[in-house]
């Protein structure tokens, strides 16, 4: 405390005589000192001290330290609490998965996997040693006289093979008050019909009462076991309560363990409201799940559960699936390329389609010169007797079937190709014999689509045969002996050709209606004077012409041109350029006598 001592003592606070002075001239900041000094207590905790004695309300801090005590203490006197905070809890839930949803579920997920999981687990299990079972028995003598029962009964054949098999179940549990004989609490099977559990157990504590006042029996005992053909209904007691369940079968010994597990730990849970009991059963649903643990069933099952009637059944039923399910998506996929290429066809419109009785209807327009939709059948492997068509005729203006119409009408040769186009006009390219193009010229207009007939870029066989006569006669060329009308050696030889070339000229000229002419131009090279190459090059021209011999009818088609050495073949820059300008060539002029 002597540290808390002041450096000074107030002046006002003693006097000369050693009286003390008068507290009431005391600042407050003194006061303050003196009290911490009498107390013990630091100034700055002196203040908090003051301030909490000042302030009447309760403080956060004290609340937090009482509130886990208060909660406990009051859920132990009555529900009153829990009612309570129901509400602020949903509230508080509702706004959290506002909020983020994900809050709930991350921390309800690892409980809710296992437990779905478990469940999940269980069922399959059940209905797989039920399957079994039922599969297992659907062949035997016996099972034709269990099938007779269900008929009889009308329960389902499972459930009579599930009956049959059974070793014992446990169908129904009362909990019942030992003094009073109320019924506390029921649970049952949930494929046992209900029946009124207070009946019940008003009807077990008569029978037991009435087996005390017949046979003088002590009043603590209790009727243990008692059974009405397939039901045996097993009693355990215990001080305040008793359990009574209601089994089908024969049930084992070792069964009484756990009504008697159970019959313990309901009182060691549930044993200040049994001595308290005044009627009111509420309290008591805490006590099911212990009720249910008794429920319990027993099958006739081999030791090795392996299920091999219910995985076989399961096996071929999948293979039966998987081979229709295979066969069903083939089929469907060969029918669908099938319409696939049905719509795709020129001159086919699709109308309706449908599957029944196992075969595939279909109807629709086609136009004759379509393909036969018979022949699509084939290379989408679908069966034809399968596949029943109906056809209406229409007629198609689509280009692709307007041109195998007018393909087949004008049938036209190998070397003449028709294409329709978008605007319905017809046109026809290549070569052709005149005779072929007047008569499809006629018949164009009759056939359907058709606006034009254009054949600008067709030609008749007889113009290119003339055209190749033509080419042959101007590409042919006589050379001369230098300053001579005499052939070099070999030239003579192609007379004959030549010759043939102007026989096919004029004829094919004829049948065109076309004329012919023809200029023979004699030609020199540059030796000698303009007067005598004129000269020899008519000189050479005549020859040419005198050696064709052709008929009369045909010599008024040609002219004779002397051109000396104006028109050389090439410049004369050696001997054999100048060799090549001593020739005879020809020119051809073909006019169309209509004109």
């Amino acid at each position: 405390m002597n540290n808390y001592l002041p450096n000074r003592v107030p002046t006002e606070a003693k006097s000369m005589n050693g009286e003390s002075a008068d507290l009431d001239s005391l600042n407050q900041d003194d006061l303050t000192l003196l009290r911490s000094l009498l107390l013990g207590i630091e100034p700055s905790q002196l203040n908090k001290l003051y301030e909490r004695l000042n302030n009447p309300q309760i403080q956060p801090e004290d609340i937090s330290r009482l509130l886990p005590e208060a909660v406990v203490l009051r859920t132990k006197q009555d529900q009153q609490l829990v009612e309570a905070m129901v509400a602020t809890v949903e509230q508080a839930i509702q706004a959290s998965v506002s909020q983020d949803e994900n809050v709930l579920s991350e921390a309800f997920f690892p409980i809710i996997g296992p437990a779905s999981r478990k469940a999940i687990a269980n069922v399959l299990d059940e209905m797989m040693q039920s399957l079994n079972q039922a599969l297992e028995n659907s062949l035997s003598v016996q099972s034709f006289q269990w099938r007779l029962e269900a008929r009889r009964t009308g329960k389902s054949f499972a459930e009579i093979v599930l009956l049959r098999t059974l070793i014992y179940r446990v169908e129904q549990i009362f909990l019942i008050h030992r003094h009073t004989s109320l019924l506390l609490h029921h649970v049952r099977l949930q494929q046992v019909a209900v029946q009124d559990p207070d009946l019940v157990a008003a009807m077990l504590t008569a029978i037991q009462d009435f087996v005390k006042d017949s046979f003088k029996v002590q009043q603590e005992d209790t009727l243990r076991s008692l059974r009405f053909g397939e039901l045996t209904i097993w009693v355990e007691a215990g001080p305040q309560a008793i359990i009574a369940g209601i089994i089908r079968g024969k049930p084992p010994q070792e069964l009484r363990v756990v009504f008697q597990a159970a019959i313990e730990k309901l009182h060691l849970k549930l044993g200040t409201e049994l001595q308290s009991f005044t009627g009111e059963t509420e309290p008591f649903q805490a006590s099911e799940p212990y009720l249910e643990s008794c429920l319990t069933a027993q099958y006739k099952t081999p030791a090795r559960q392996n299920y091999i009637y219910a995985w076989t059944f399961f096996g071929l039923m999948a293979i039966a699936a998987g081979s229709w399910g295979f066969f069903a998506v083939r089929e469907n996929i060969r029918w669908q390329t099938y319409l696939h290429k049905l719509n795709s066809q020129p001159g086919i419109v699709v109308l309706n389609t449908r599957y029944y009785n196992g075969k595939h209807f279909i109807s629709g327009m086609r136009d004759p010169v379509a393909v036969d939709p018979n022949t699509l059948i084939q290379s989408t492997n679908l069966q034809p007797d399968k596949v029943i068509a109906k056809w209406q005729s229409y007629i198609s203006l689509e280009p692709e079937i307007i041109t195998k119409r007018a393909t087949e009408l004008l049938q036209p040769p190998a070397t003449t190709k028709l294409q329709v186009n978008d605007s319905g006009i017809l046109v026809a390219s290549g070569y052709a014999p005149q005779k072929w193009i007047t008569e499809a010229q006629k018949l164009w207009r009759f056939i359907p689509g058709i606006t034009q007939f254009q054949t600008k870029n067709l030609l008749a066989n007889e113009l290119k045969e003339l055209e190749a006569a033509k080419n042959q006669i101007e590409s042919t060329t006589f050379l001369f002996v230098e300053g001579k009308d005499e052939f070099i050696p070999g030239e003579n030889q192609k007379i004959p050709k030549l010759r043939t070339n102007f026989s096919t000229l004029f004829k094919v000229a004829q049948s065109l209606n076309q004329d012919v002419q023809v200029l023979i131009r004699g030609h020199t090279d540059t030796t000698g004077t303009e007067g005598q190459n004129f000269l020899l090059s008519q000189i050479r021209a005549n020859k040419i012409f005198t050696a064709l011999n052709l008929p009369k009818i045909h010599t008024n088609k040609f002219k004779l041109a002397a051109l000396g050495s104006t028109l050389p073949y090439q410049p004369e820059l050696n001997l054999d350029a100048r060799k090549l300008n001593r020739r005879v060539s020809f020119q051809v002029f073909i006019t169309d006598k209509s004109k």
